[in-house]
């Protein structure tokens, strides 16, 4: 019979059962269950409320549990529903009365919120973990290639020169914002709501803060009703992964542009390529564009939590049974496309030569030579006119503005000379843009500078993290 079966005259049937269970995903969690329930009953010793033979005897049955999940001996019975109840009923079968005691003063419902914002600790951490690698591969990359020019683009035409360690470290920004989310992810998991019970608190006298602090939270939840239905830290999490899938399907839609042969940017290592069943030539870019396709499931796994919760009263409800294996899937599909990501860019190939020669096409220096007579005292929109005007006459000629003659830039205005020629200049172009976050050498060395200030500081806050459960891999 199950642990609650008291009040009943029978049991679930076997398909109702199946339905109801938890457990084939919440074992993962098995052991944050442990942690949270050693926590629980030192606590009760120390309060007086269970003896300390009691916990002797509970300690020891559980980190014996423990071990043999660990080692995937221990066997799971869909009949138990969840991790937690498997536990406690295989460690009453051990230890006898004892394990009967462990969960006085606890309720499933501040026994479920306590493992599930563990675990969200140690998914976050490894996520923090995994975006700390790609963006150090990105800055690797940047500076072994400091000095290769790409067009930067808009609507996706070329617009103006910049150099790919710029281009690459406006990545690198995107996912420092994202670590940050996962830092504020982490701290809204911090909160212990172990000693809530099932909604009201409880009439024992125990003791919340030195629980948590024993289980590695900074803080417990002050309200009772909240403690046990909040899974906002839940949906911070999926948030972060969302916004972080996406600036990965960015960055893997334009290794799938740069290694396609209309660009020829960037060769792909063979690590991260595959072939065609029918076509012997290709070398497709699979893992970028799977990277791309799981976008969607993250984004999905973020948008049932959303409706899940939308309307449900206070306090706990069995809907929430349902907020566990989306935030697993997601931290586990990000932690993977960030661990691919970072091979990939790490291990391709710089075609520099292909990208600087882009250059010549597009009129990539357009804006450089309206500001060449804007400097000459022109306002600018007149040589904004003067300089689209020299650019329609390049695309009747099929040439490139360097190409043109000087008589056509004198004939378009007086204020031109001899010294256009340097405007045109795609290295000049790139050099000139020295304002704090341009794309010149000199600015770049400085977002550089930036760039390793900011990685240090979110290594420490990654070492300084404090302690985490890890997830278990033995279920």
């Amino acid at each position: 019979m199950a642990l609650w079966g008291g009040r009943f005259e029978g049991g679930v049937d076997a398909p109702t059962q199946q339905f109801g269970a938890s457990l084939p995903v919440d074992k993962h969690l098995y052991k944050q269950d442990i942690a949270g329930s050693l926590a629980h009953a030192a606590m009760l010793a120390k309060q007086g409320i269970i003896s300390a033979a009691d916990y002797d005897a509970i300690a020891s049955g559980l980190r014996q549990i423990e071990a043999e999940i660990d080692a995937g001996a221990f066997a799971f019975d869909i009949a138990d529903e969840d991790i937690h109840m498997a536990i406690e009923a295989e460690l009453t079968r051990r230890i006898g009365e004892a394990g009967k005691r462990l969960h006085t003063g606890r309720s499933r419902n501040d026994q479920v919120a306590t493992d599930t914002r563990l675990a969200a600790k140690a998914l976050v951490r490894q996520l923090m973990e995994a975006n700390l690698e790609l963006r150090r591969t990105l800055v690797d990359v940047a500076q072994a290639n400091k000095g290769a020019i790409l067009p930067g683009m808009t609507h996706l035409q070329h617009a103006q020169p910049v150099l790919l360690a710029h281009h690459l470290l406006a990545y690198y920004w995107m996912f420092t914002r994202d670590f940050k989310r996962l830092s504020s992810a982490f701290d809204a998991a911090d909160a212990s709501p172990l000693g809530s019970a099932a909604l009201a608190g409880t009439s024992y006298p125990l003791d919340r803060v030195a629980a948590a602090y024993a289980m590695g939270f900074t803080r417990v939840i002050p309200n009772s009703l909240d403690a046990v239905s909040d899974r906002d830290f839940l949906l911070d999490l999926h948030f972060a992964c969302s916004t972080m899938a996406m600036h990965l399907s960015r960055l893997a839609e334009e290794i799938v542009l740069w290694s396609s042969s209309e660009f020829g940017y960037i060769t792909l290592s063979d690590s991260f390529s595959t072939g065609s069943s029918i076509m012997p030539q290709k070398k497709n870019p699979d893992f970028a564009e799977l990277i791309r396709g799981k976008t969607g499931r993250v984004y999905g796994n973020l948008m049932q939590l959303l409706v899940t919760c939308k309307g449900l009263p206070l306090a706990y409800n069995k809907d929430l049974q349902e907020d566990k294996e989306g935030a697993l899937d997601s931290a586990r599909t990000l932690s993977q496309c960030l661990s691919v990501m970072a091979g990939m860019v790490g291990t391709m190939q710089v075609n520099a030569e292909r990208m600087r020669s882009a250059c010549r096409t597009g009129h990539v220096a357009a804006t450089d030579v309206a500001d060449y007579l804007a400097r000459k005292g022109m306002p600018f929109r007149e040589a904004h006119e003067i300089v689209g005007k020299l650019v329609l006459e390049c695309d009747k000629r099929a040439c490139q503005l360097d190409d043109l003659p000087f008589e056509v830039f004198a004939e378009a205005s007086p204020l031109f000379g001899a010294d256009i020629a340097g405007a045109l200049d795609i290295d000049a172009v790139v050099a000139a843009r020295t304002t704090e976050g341009g794309t010149a050498p000199a600015a770049v060395a400085e977002q550089m500078r930036l760039v390793r200030t900011s990685l240090v500081a979110d290594e420490a806050l990654v070492a300084g993290l404090g302690t985490v459960i890890p997830m278990g891999e033995g279920a």
